[in-house]
């Protein structure tokens, strides 16, 4: 959109002063100071060298893992992602909004011009507090809610805290995820396998459920799905199943809510360096080759996914519904 400004001059500012700061407070809101010093958008970067490949160092935390603490710590965007207003006005909630492809998302979208609150497990509190800190550096308000997704009535509550916090709601993601790597499923008890289920397909549904009194037309929920969906590992049974049920309830809903003018899509990643990996998510073993088995030789970043949660959330995607876009570095289909 044209500020008042704009319009009375006749002197349209263009997208790259609007990125480089020139036009006023919408830039400044959707764009971080430290992207300023980044390189030019039209510099061609050669996505096998961009990040590093492995052999990675051995690594392990206690579920559920900071980002802060790995080795490589993972881009999400904090110095790279440039915004441009796409999402100015918005308000987000993002559940695993501290690290991973939803730390990205809510970089990203506040960068844009989105409010943003996040949800986290209460043990991820310090990457948590650095993602509040760069909502706040980007202009826009940043909420932090901590809790158990397994908990029904925390799910409804954590909606409600957004919007009261936010002053409304219009985009979802719904990003939080629970993955453990077992050989056997006889190494897995009912105890994790229903932790699983409640944190993967439970808490989605309760979410949704308690989001869409307050959704209008135009609004977006976004679901974080995997390549696990339709090429599953044999040592992620009981993680693959739920992202199996992730993609489907994305083509199912999108059609149930487009005639109310919601759109639903979910964003397919294929390896991504997050603290999934290294607190019980992939063995030592495929930790240290993690990525190897792509074209391009290694993992990706968050930050490389934050640009597909940007288009879905903003109203650039409005004909897209029931849709499940990939990030895989050139293996399979989302």
């Amino acid at each position: 959109m044209k500020s008042d400004d704009t319009k009375r001059s006749g002197n349209p500012l263009s997208r790259r002063q609007l990125v480089g700061g020139v036009g006023g407070g919408l830039a400044l809101a959707a764009t971080s100071p430290a992207s300023a010093q980044e390189p030019s958008a039209m510099s061609l970067t050669d996505p096998i060298s961009k990040y590093p490949k492995p052999p990675f160092a051995k690594q392990s935390q206690p579920w559920p893992g900071l980002a802060g603490r790995m080795e490589p710590k993972p881009d999400h965007g904090e110095r790279s992602y440039r915004g441009s207003g796409r999402l100015a006005g918005r308000k987000a909630l993002v559940t695993g909004g501290d690290s991973g492809m939803g730390r990205a998302a809510a970089i990203a979208f506040a960068r844009e011009g989105a409010d943003v609150a996040i949800n986290y497990h209460p043990d991820e509190e310090p990457d948590a507090r650095e993602v509040i800190a760069l909502i706040e550096q980007a202009g826009r308000k940043g909420i932090a809610i901590p809790g158990d997704l397994r908990d029904e009535g925390f799910c409804r509550e954590l909606v409600e805290r957004a919007v009261k916090g936010l002053g409304g709601l219009d985009i979802l993601v719904s990003n939080a995820a629970r993955q453990q790597a077992n050989g056997s499923i006889l190494d897995i008890s009912t105890e994790q396998f229903d932790w699983t289920m409640k944190t993967n397909i439970y808490a989605p549904f309760w979410l949704i459920k308690a989001a869409l009194p307050h959704l209008k037309p135009g609004a977006t929920i976004i679901a974080t799905t995997s390549e696990q969906a339709t090429d599953p590992s044999p040592d992620l049974y009981d993680y693959a199943q739920t992202k199996a049920a992730t993609t489907n309830f994305v083509r199912s809903l999108g059609k149930q809510l487009a005639q109310r003018g919601i759109r639903v899509n979910g964003v397919a990643p294929g390896p991504i360096w997050t603290p999934l990996q290294v607190s019980g998510g992939a063995t030592m073993e495929k930790l240290e080759k993690f990525g190897a088995q792509t074209p391009f030789g290694r993992p990706g970043q968050p930050v490389e996914l934050a640009g597909i949660y940007v288009q879905l959330a903003s109203s650039e995607g409005s004909y897209a519904t029931g849709q499940v876009y990939g990030a895989a570095g050139g293996n399979g289909l989302p």
